[in-house]
C-alpha cells in the first residue's frame, strides 16, 4: 500500500529542482502531444525554446518581443506571488489588468490631441487606480463579508471582459474608424504613447517597472517588517494573529499591491505593444502570470527568470503555429502542463512516499 507522509521541512533538493525538472518534463509530455497532433515533436520543441533566440531567421524579430512579453507577467506575477505567500488567493489579476488598461486609456483618450507631457504620467495613475479599485472588491468582501476572493476575483473578469467589449465598440471607439470596434491608436499619438526607450530591445517603460518591481518586492521581503509578516501569515496564520498581525489589512494592502502591478501592466500595454482597447485585448496575461508566479516559486528573482522563460513559450509557440501548423489550444496547453508537472512535483517536496504493508486481520 502507497502512502505519503508528510515532511517535517520541504526537501531542498526537490525545491530547487523542481521547476527546471518541470521544464524537462513538460517538454517530453508536449512532443508526445505534438506527435499525436501529427507533427514532428523534436522540431516543434526547437522552434518553442531555441529559435526565438539563436535562429538567423527569427532572432532578429523574437529578442525584442521577449522582454515585450516578459514585462507584463513578471509586472502581474510579483503582485500576485506577495498575496500567495501570505494565504491570499487573488486568481483576477486578468480582470485588474483589463480595468487598469481602460482607465489608463480612457484618461488619456480624454485629453486626445494633447500632448501635454503630463498626460502620460496621469494614464499610469489612473491604470493603477483603476487595478487598486477593481481588486479591493474582493478584498473587502474577504474582509467584511467572510467570501472567497478566489471565486469573487475570478468572476469579476468577466465583468471586465464585458466592459472591455462595451468600450471597444462603445464609449472609447474611435470616432474615425468608420465603425470598425476598438479604440484610437494610443502608441502612435506622442502624447499616450509608451515608447521603445533603447531601439531593438523592446524595453519600454512597462519592462523597467517589472525590474523595478522585482527589486523591491526582493528588499520587502528579505528585509523588510511587512515581508516577516507575509510569510508568517502565510505559513502559521495562528502564529500571525498572536504576534498581531491584523490580517484584514494585510488581505487589503496584499490585494491592493497586486491590483496596482496588475493595472499597470494593461496600462502599459494598452499605450505600447498592443496600442489601443479593442475586443481581444487581454491575451491572458493575468492568467499566465499565476504560472510564472508558481514556476518561480513566489521569489522575486524566480519569478524574474519564470517570466522570461514564459515568454519565450509564447514567443515560441507562435512561430511553432506559423511554421507547423500546430492549434494555439495545443501551445495553451502546452504552457499549462508547466504548471501542472510543478504543482506535482510539489507533492514530493513537501511528502514522502512511503510503502505500507497490509496487516491481516
Amino acid at each position: 500500500m502507497i502512502a505519503l507522509e508528510k515532511r517535517p521541512q520541504p526537501a531542498r533538493g526537490w525545491v530547487i529542482g523542481a521547476p527546471l525538472l518541470a521544464v524537462l518534463l513538460t517538454m517530453v509530455a508536449g512532443g508526445i502531444m505534438f506527435a499525436a497532433l501529427g507533427k514532428d515533436p523534436v522540431g516543434a520543441i526547437r522552434i518553442i525554446f531555441w529559435d526565438p533566440l539563436f535562429s538567423e531567421q527569427f532572432s532578429g524579430y523574437s529578442r525584442p518581443q521577449l522582454l515585450v512579453k516578459a514585462g507584463p507577467l513578471i509586472l502581474i506575477a510579483i503582485g500576485l506571488s506577495l498575496g500567495f505567500r501570505a494565504g491570499i488567493w487573488n486568481i483576477g489579476a486578468e480582470g485588474q489588468y483589463i480595468v487598469g488598461a481602460l482607465c489608463g486609456a480612457a484618461f488619456g483618450l480624454a485629453f486626445w490631441p494633447s500632448t501635454h507631457p503630463l498626460i502620460f504620467p496621469g494614464m499610469v495613475l489612473a491604470g493603477v487606480l483603476g487595478g487598486v479599485l477593481w481588486a479591493m472588491i474582493p478584498a473587502f468582501l474577504r474582509v467584511y463579508a467572510r467570501t472567497n476572493e478566489i471565486l469573487v476575483s475570478l468572476l469579476l473578469v468577466y465583468v471586465a471582459e464585458a466592459m472591455l467589449a462595451s468600450a471597444a465598440t462603445g464609449w472609447l471607439r474611435n470616432p474615425d474608424g468608420a465603425g470598425f470596434p476598438g479604440s484610437r491608436n494610443l502608441a502612435r499619438h506622442a502624447g499616450t504613447d509608451n515608447p521603445e526607450l533603447i531601439a531593438g530591445t523592446g524595453m519600454h517603460w512597462g519592462v523597467l517597472a517589472a525590474f523595478v518591481a522585482v527589486i523591491l518586492a526582493y528588499v520587502i521581503m528579505t528585509r523588510h517588517v511587512l515581508g516577516y509578516q507575509i510569510r508568517l501569515a502565510g505559513q502559521a496564520p495562528r502564529a500571525a494573529r498572536f504576534g498581531g498581525v491584523n490580517a484584514g489589512r494585510l488581505v487589503i494592502l496584499c490585494m491592493g499591491v497586486s491590483g496596482a502591478l496588475a493595472g499597470m501592466a494593461g496600462l502599459f500595454e494598452v499605450s505600447g505593444p498592443a496600442g489601443r482597447i479593442s475586443i481581444d485585448f487581454n491575451v491572458g496575461y493575468g492568467f499566465t502570470a499565476i504560472i510564472v508566479a508558481f514556476l518561480g516559486r513566489l521569489n522575486p528573482i524566480g519569478i524574474l527568470l519564470a517570466g522570461l522563460l514564459l515568454a519565450l513559450t509564447f514567443i515560441g509557440g507562435e512561430l511553432a503555429q506559423l511554421m507547423l501548423g500546430i492549434p494555439a489550444p495545443a501551445i495553451q496547453a502546452f504552457q499549462g502542463m508547466l504548471l501542472f508537472f510543478l504543482l506535482a512535483l510539489d507533492v514530493l517536496a513537501n511528502y514522502r512516499v512511503k510503502l505500507k504493508r497490509r496487516v491481516a486481520v
